[in-house]
């Protein structure tokens, strides 16, 4: 979680670590920081946290006592040196029109190439990708099955999602994180990455929490970034999704609970302006599309072909230990290296991959500057689409939760002369309340 609105935050003002030395002239937290955080807490408070742990500049520290304050058995909060923010020492204290005026050359590289910013012997963003991978390495393995809270600042916690999924310091303006907005990080252990672990993403930057200090459960675009905006969606349960079987291109409607998730949705949508929708053709997205659009009855669905769940062939209409039974050590395969599978008579994901290029390219080229787009599709286009944001492989395709009836948002730069934003993705907290995505986890 990022820390609450702070005194620099309403300034405008450039944070960064501040002047350590002198607590006094650290950014405080607000009336309406405290308040988003006391939000916080209570969307924590039924989460049993194992340890939490908290950077030491004042403003996390205060949203984490606040945080922790409200659940009935709290960890003891630890400071931590590693979730300190980014260290910005030309720039702190002034607005970001200062440092563009004093600063061009530096701005520009801090905007369009962030990894290659330096001051003096500093490189901020290459050397907070490195604190976040040294904090995962202390931390992950002296807490192996339990949930920890992290409260940090917008950079750090960037950095930390990032590194875990293996992403590269270039894209550290790809992630948005709002005040006291709260991420999931799922890990398993692993010998295959670099940190050890697998991570999966189950949500990013969750403000649902603040939508009564805020008036959105949305959060806003970045500065910037003012061309389209698109709503990504996976549809509605099946039967067969509660029922682990694999569906791919049969064409399986939503169940009651499906419905009742779309419907959801619908609520949770309904005063987003809304100006154009795009669907699969199939009827479990489509279903959910038209609850959507019954708050937008001015919108005409687009459906479009390669919008459609991955052919899975053979597999299609099965359980896993029939899959395992015909196809032996298939899927595993798909599990650890699902770039590499090949479905019987359906797809690979190299196929999926670039339809899915296409179709998205399409659905962000037809959608003008300003406006925002309904895209409603399937689990596993979804994650293509998603990967690709980040120019991830095939292989990347498990580093993304979406859950059944689950929103994400996607922002763009007029002119794509800046990199697509991750605003908010896998929201569910519509459909359960709950800050953990509680939907169904079937097959695809």
């Amino acid at each position: 979680m990022r820390h609450g609105e702070s005194n620099f935050n309403t300034a405008g003002l450039v944070q960064g670590r501040g002047n350590l030395d002198q607590p006094e002239q650290q950014s405080i937290l607000t009336t309406k920081g405290q308040a988003q955080a006391a939000a916080a807490g209570s969307a924590l408070a039924d989460l049993s946290f194992a340890a939490a742990y908290g950077s030491p500049l004042i403003r996390a520290r205060q949203t984490a006592e606040i945080i922790l304050a409200a659940s009935t058995n709290p960890p003891p909060l630890q400071l931590h040196e590693g979730l300190y923010e980014i260290n910005l020492p030309e720039w702190e204290g002034l607005t970001f029109e200062q440092v563009k005026a004093q600063f061009p050359d530096a701005y520009y590289k801090w905007r369009d190439a962030p990894h290659e910013l330096s001051m003096g012997d500093l490189y901020p963003v290459r050397d907070l990708f490195a604190q976040a991978q040294t904090l995962w390495r202390e931390i992950l393995p002296r807490h192996q099955g339990e949930t920890i809270l992290l409260v940090g600042h917008s950079g750090i916690n960037r950095a930390l999602i990032a590194t875990a999924m293996g992403l590269h310091p270039s894209h550290y303006h790809h992630l948005q994180k709002s005040n006291c907005g709260i991420s999931v990080l799922n890990f398993t252990q692993s010998s295959d990455r670099e940190l050890g672990f697998n991570v999966q993403l189950e949500s990013l930057n969750l403000i649902s929490h603040l939508s009564t200090l805020t008036g959105s459960a949305l959060p806003s675009s970045r500065k910037g970034h003012v061309g389209p905006r698109i709503l990504l969606v996976r549809h509605g349960e099946t039967e067969w999704n509660r029922q682990t079987r694999f569906q791919g291109q049969i064409d399986v409607p939503l169940n009651s609970q499906g419905q009742d998730q779309a419907r959801c949705a619908a609520e949770f949508l309904q005063s987003v302006p809304i100006h154009r929708a795009f669907s699969s053709p199939m009827l479990r997205p489509k279903e959910t599309a038209e609850k959507i659009l019954s708050y937008h009855p001015e919108v005409a669905l687009d459906l479009l072909d390669d919008l459609k769940e991955i052919s899975h062939g053979l597999w299609e209409g099965k359980f896993e230990h029939e899959i395992e039974t015909e196809f032996p050590g298939e899927l595993l395969r798909w599990q650890k290296t699902p770039g590499s599978v090949q479905m019987p008579e359906g797809e690979n994901l190299q196929q999926v991959w670039q339809r899915v290029a296409q179709v998205w390219q399409y659905i962000v080229e037809a959608t003008p500057p300003g406006e925002t787009a309904l895209v409603v599709a399937h689990d596993a286009v979804n994650k293509a689409i998603l990967c690709q944001i980040f120019n991830l492989e095939p292989d990347s395709f498990w580093s993304f939760k979406q859950g059944n009836g689950g929103v994400s948002v996607i922002d763009y730069h007029n002119g794509g002369d800046l990199p697509p934003c991750l605003q908010t993705m896998n929201i569910t907290t519509h459909l359960s309340g709950c800050v953990l995505d509680t939907t169904a986890a079937g097959a695809l």
